[in-house]
Formats: C-alpha cells, sequence, structure tokens
C-alpha cells in the first residue's frame, strides 16, 4: 500500500489545476506547469483536493502511484512557492558573479565561463562564493545545479570546487609516504 499515493493533495488558494484526461495543468502566481501522466493511473479533483488512484496492486501500479502524485504535489509547491538549490564556491580565487541574467565563473580555467539560464530558471547571486538557482520546476531547479557544479565538482585533497550548500565532502589524507621519513 502506497502511503505517499492515498494522502490527497491540497490545493492552495490562487492555484488553478486543470485535469484533461492524463494532462494536468497548474496555474499560481508563479507561474504555469504543465505535465502529462501514464494512462494506467487516475487523476481526479474533489473539494480542493487533488486524487490520485491506481488500478491494481502490481508493482509497477504501486511505483507509478506514488511518482504521480509526488510529481503533481511537486508542480502545486512550484507555482505557489517555488524551487530553490544553493549551491557553494571552495578555493583560492574561485567566484561568481552575475552579468545580466547570466553567470560568469571564475574557476581557475584560462578563461571565465559563462553560463545563461534556461527559461523559467533565475540566478541569484550572494557572495562571491555563495548562489543559488530558483524556479518553478522542481527537475529543471535541479538539472541546472547539478550541470553548475559539474564545471568544477569538488575534490577530495583540498575541497576545492562548487558543492551544494550543506554538502559534506569526503577528504582524503593526500601522500602518506611523506610523513614517515626515510629510514
Amino acid at each position: 500500500m502506497s502511503r505517499i499515493g492515498n494522502k490527497p493533495i491540497p490545493v492552495p488558494k490562487g492555484v488553478t489545476i486543470e485535469v484533461e484526461g492524463q494532462r494536468v495543468k497548474v496555474k499560481g502566481p508563479k507561474g504555469e506547469l504543465e505535465q502529462s501522466f501514464r494512462p494506467e493511473i487516475k487523476i481526479e479533483q474533489k473539494d480542493g483536493e487533488i486524487v490520485v488512484t491506481r488500478p491494481s496492486e502490481s508493482k509497477q501500479h504501486r511505483s507509478l502511484h506514488g511518482l504521480t502524485r509526488t510529481l503533481i504535489a511537486n508542480m502545486v509547491t512550484g507555482v505557489t512557492d517555488g524551487f530553490t538549490r544553493n549551491l557553494e564556491i571552495a578555493g583560492v580565487g574561485y567566484r561568481v558573479a552575475k552579468d545580466g541574467q547570466a553567470l560568469v565563473f571564475s574557476l581557475g580555467f584560462s578563461h571565465p565561463v559563462r553560463i545563461e539560464p534556461p527559461a523559467g530558471v533565475s540566478f541569484n547571486v550572494e557572495t562571491p562564493t555563495r548562489f543559488s538557482v530558483n524556479g518553478i520546476d522542481k527537475q529543471v531547479v535541479g538539472e541546472q545545479a547539478a550541470q553548475i557544479r559539474k564545471l568544477r565538482e569538488p575534490e577530495p585533497y583540498k575541497g576545492k570546487g562548487i558543492s551544494y550548500a550543506g554538502e559534506r565532502i569526503r577528504r582524503k589524507a593526500g601522500k602518506a609516504g611523506k610523513v614517515g621519513g626515510k629510514k
């Protein structure tokens, strides 16, 4: 029994949801999202809530049940509050600056790296080493943050690179042969 799939999704004030067959369109104060879902899963709107039901107890239907409910809940959260992914830069001379809508990174390469935001995503630079990726679509925000992190992933010896805020980087000891001295 799916505990997540059985929970109804409350629809907050200011949000309109249109269910047309397997297409769900969510409009809210921050924007509009639309997505289609698998035909096996039934999506209904009742009494200001969205209810997701499955036809059988097969493994595929159970997994699709929870997935569909979570995706719709993320759409509702996105158009009301939005999603934010915070990132940090560590390393001497590593920094980020905002140029118009784009981010310009200095990451130790011979050239600055410029990243333009995709549609529905915005960047916010708090300090030269802290910035965030904001948007209404959770998948797009996470994907953009992952692509930025991939520019210079945190390395295990000094911890230099771009990491998610609060991410714990596993550190390595380095060359152990230098410690003992000659015999």
